[in-house]
């Protein structure tokens, strides 16, 4: 008889030996019983849980060839762990004339033998829970002794043989001239640079980050605390930071967090992506630069300045975001914030399908049409088996359409009119200096910025011409909102064709800037 064998290892406690094993065993089998072997389907680091392992359903697929009789496995278990899954897949196999077999278990076919094996796979679907439930019941006992559970300590500890924690003093030095600076007031960018300076790593050896450098100074162990799964256990780990020191750290982080966004966004470079050179046209990009003093600077340089392949001189962060917000305000009148309120809410109302939900939607379509054609074969006795496993996998198909569509119709904003312009409403109360107003302002009107030495050229969304600013009266300003009619009559209502925010010697292209387009981006 021809059989083939299928060996596989899961992903812990087990290795490639494991399959060599596997392997001796089947072969010594299939040759104590005169059977041959014309291949094998090995699976490596796969559970036997899920039926998703690639040479599994290799060798299901080969069955319907018919060059094979018998599968050989070391063990059942091997096979399949889900009593299920190990049904279906043995009836499978019997349709087409292949038994699974088992080296090491030596079942007979009889009834008992059918019995036993039920029994076996059984235990194994039972073992595979048990095993999962035995982990997860040993990392709570671990906690409840406020014992490690394998994840990393944190910098400054270190895990003993017995699973308790101790301090590493080396380390433990570190985590405390972090806290100790940082409530000093330095600030934590300029702690990570010096950390990186100093090659100094985080607990699991990489680079000093904001985000890990943030995570190290809200970390609750260093004042003895044991966390797991969301409990805390004052006293589990040995203490590194005093009370004082840790709390007065957590009180500067949120005064900071919520400080006046000014100082927030100081490193933070609005005009990025819509800022070019009006001399080569190139994107000029955020640049920080530090005066002997030590105090840091903020400016907008032309890319191609910093490669010496323009003159453009570089220009001051604060001094060119605060002219164009100073633009902005003169933009955000009574009439254009009802203007904008109610192109935008006719907009978001006309619920106008995205691309991805027309193809999930014709997709979920032509399942139905198929799935219809299914049960009318059912309907007519036409194959039954195959046209079932065929139906259920359509029906599969079609729930995680379903699924998609769901995600996909989420996505999509629809705005009243009213709620637009209680927001813009909302911009205009805010301070002046507020840094989400400031942020708003440029993403509502400011669609590129061409930079020149003495002014600047503003193209602004829904403009039906550039302004050149330097000194502009409000009524320019207003001009750019007008012009209604004459777009009604070209047959392009609420747009204007304007060159979009990229060089032009590099991309002569232009697109359609609607009133409403940069509202979007408020998201």
């Amino acid at each position: 008889m021809n059989v083939v064998i299928y060996a596989r290892f899961s992903s812990h406690s087990q290795t490639e030996q494991s399959i060599e094993g596997q392997l001796k065993v089947c072969y010594e089998y299939a040759e104590s019983h005169n059977y041959t072997i014309v291949g094998e389907y090995i699976d490596r680091a796969q559970s036997g849980k899920f039926d998703n392992r690639a040479d599994f359903q290799r060798m299901i697929a080969d069955s319907d060839k018919h060059t094979f009789e018998g599968v050989l496995v070391y063990q059942l278990d091997r096979f399949a762990r889900n009593r299920y899954d190990s049904a279906i897949y043995k009836a499978k196999l019997k349709k087409n004339g292949v038994r699974v077999m088992s080296a090491k278990e030596n079942i007979s076919d009889d009834a008992s033998g059918i019995l036993i094996e039920g029994v076996l796979e059984s235990m194994a679907e039972y073992y595979s829970v048990e095993l999962a439930q035995k982990i997860n019941r040993g990392m709570a006992i671990n906690a409840e002794k406020c014992l490690s559970n394998g994840s990393n300590p944190g910098l400054g500890y270190k895990v003993n043989k017995d699973r308790t924690f101790s301090v590493d003093e080396e380390e433990a030095a570190i985590v405390r001239e972090i806290y100790e600076r940082y409530a000093s007031g330095e600030t934590k960018a300029e702690i990570v640079k010096d950390l990186q300076r100093r090659k100094v790593k985080t607990s699991i050896g990489n680079e000093f980050t904001y985000n890990s450098l943030s995570h190290l100074l809200k970390n609750k162990r260093y004042i003895g605390i044991y966390l797991y799964k969301g409990v805390e256990k004052p006293g589990g780990m040995p203490r590194i930071l005093d009370d004082d020191l840790f709390y007065r750290v957590q009180e500067i982080m949120n005064r900071n967090k919520s400080a006046p966004a000014r100082t927030r966004g100081e490193n933070e470079y609005l005009l990025t992506t819509k800022l070019f050179c009006g001399h080569c046209k190139e994107m000029m990009v955020g640049y920080a630069g530090t005066s002997k003093s030590g105090r840091q600077y903020h400016y907008y340089i032309c890319k191609n300045a910093r490669k010496k392949l323009c003159d453009k001189a570089i220009v001051g962060k604060e001094f060119i975001e605060n002219r164009v917000i100073e633009v902005c305000l003169q933009m955000l009148t009574e009439d254009n914030i009802r203007y904008i309120a109610k192109r935008v809410a006719e907009e978001c109302n006309k619920s106008v399908d995205n691309l991805s939900i027309r193809e999930l939607k014709k997709a979920i379509k032509d399942v139905d049409a198929a799935i219809e054609n299914l049960w009318k074969g059912i309907e007519k006795g036409q194959s039954v088996d195959m046209l079932t496993e065929r139906l259920n996998r359509r029906q599969a198909e079609k729930t995680e359409l379903e699924t998609q569509l769901a995600i996909e119709n989420n996505k999509k904003i629809c705005l009243t009119e009213a709620q637009v312009y209680a927001f813009l409403d909302f911009i205009c109360e805010m301070p002046l200096d507020d840094f989400n107003k400031r942020r708003a302002l440029i993403n509502i009107f400011v669609n590129s910025i061409y930079l020149y030495d003495d002014h600047f050229t503003l193209i602004i969304n829904a403009s039906k011409k550039p302004l050149s600013v330097d000194n502009i009266p409000l009524n320019d300003i207003e001009d750019a909102f007008e012009g209604e009619n004459e777009e009604k009559n070209e047959g392009k209502e609420g747009c204007s064709l304007i060159a979009t925010p990229v060089p032009p010697e590099k991309r002569q292209i232009s697109t359609e800037i609607c009133r409403f387009s940069v509202i979007f981006a408020l998201r």
